[in-house]
């Protein structure tokens, strides 16, 4: 029997998360274990008037490529990825895995010369997305694989994940306009200030925000959604900063992550795990030790890690940091192939905002 949580979750993120409109042109791409999942998108993206592609992989795909691929085809992108990237008004993307672990063992300088390799058809999807030409949302069809990753049961997993994108409220889309008025407040207060600093287990960092935006996430690129966030200005990131949990990328766990920033440059990394793949995320291209994101997770209904940054990184009560690109409407200007999320927990920390106290216990008390 299908989930009816499945065709709930489709109406919110096809008319609330891409607003799709009659024409517009829509790519929903994702694994073949997420096909219940797509038809229920398709069916609500076709009622909504949309021409729509569908984009399922197969299984294996990815990790055969790794293993067999020489450099050349390791650098190599489709003229197809870019005429895409123009072509589309709107890209769904959903994550859900066969196996999370897939690509544990991978050479990480293959991972990051495929990633350099695509950087340019990243900056333009962010560019178009600035400008608001298009239209993207990231979302999780919870598979046994995630659940295994967060150690609960699969029915356990699903009621944590319909439930941080508030699928239980009768409706969904009001509740997350909701959110969008709360957390408003949050950013207009945070774009009148120039300095952050941050204190916190092991972590003592500072940044500048002045002539950058904070930007509101509440349920339209990524969902679920509940953060806040921006570009800091690049040369100023100074301190140390401890990432209380683990840092997931490309289905690669590092644990541990310690780095040390110097005028906004990592000058220190370590790891206490998969620290040789975190180097080698550090080297790959000259814009991949700067800092291109800083957020705050807003979203109090994720209280645990799961070992899945969509949600990790929205626990209310902690912070991360991108290492790479930038996000435009920022205002940043770090260029990289990498952007790397990692979690910071602040509930046992602080932040100041030009000096003055403004985040403690884990909730910004202004």
């Amino acid at each position: 029997m299908a989930d009816p949580r499945h065709e709930k979750l489709a109406k919110v993120i096809i008319n609330y998360s891409l607003g799709i409109k009659p024409g517009d042109k829509l790519q929903i791409a994702g694994a073949d274990i997420a096909a219940p999942f797509i038809l229920c998108l398709y069916r609500e993206a076709i009622r909504a008037g949309a021409h729509v592609r569908v984009e399922v992989g197969i299984d294996g795909l990815t990790r055969i490529f790794y293993d067999e691929a020489s450099e050349d085809q390791l650098k190599f992108q489709s003229e197809l990825r870019m005429q895409e990237t123009e072509y589309f008004d709107a890209f769904l993307s959903i994550w859900a895995d066969h196996n999370t672990k897939s690509m544990t063992g991978i050479d990480p300088k293959k991972i990051a010369l495929r990633q350099s390799s695509g950087s340019a058809a990243f900056k333009r999807f962010l560019e178009r997305m600035q400008s608001k030409e298009l239209r993207w949302t990231g979302t999780l069809f919870p598979v046994n694989a995630n659940a295994q990753d967060a150690g609960m049961s699969l029915t356990d997993y699903e009621n944590f994940v319909y439930g941080a994108g508030l699928l239980d409220h009768d409706d969904p889309i009001a509740s997350w306009k909701k959110v969008q008025v709360d957390q408003q407040k949050i950013v207009d207060f945070l774009d009148q200030k120039k300095e952050i600093h941050i204190v916190a287990p092991d972590t003592d960092i500072t940044y500048r925000t002045d002539g950058r935006t904070w930007v509101n996430c509440c349920g339209h690129e990524n969902f679920p959604d509940g953060e806040v966030f921006t570009g800091p200005v690049e040369n100023s990131v100074n301190g140390t900063v401890r990432f209380s949990y683990p840092a997931v990328y490309n289905n690669n766990e590092v644990v541990d992550v310690r780095l040390t920033f110097q005028d906004g440059k990592v000058v220190e990394a370590s790891a206490a795990k998969g620290q040789d793949f975190l180097l080698a995320m550090l080297d790959m291209d000259a814009g991949s030790r700067t800092l291109g994101e800083a957020a705050f997770g807003m979203n109090y209904g994720v209280k645990e890690f799961t070992n899945n940054t969509l949600f990790d990184e929205k626990i209310g009560g902690t912070m991360h940091m991108a290492l790479g690109q930038s996000l435009p409407d920022t205002g940043g200007v770090n260029q990289s192939g990498l952007h790397w999320d990692m979690v910071c927990d602040l509930r046992e920390g602080k932040v100041y905002a030009d000096g003055d106290l403004v985040y403690e216990g884990g909730k910004f008390i202004i």
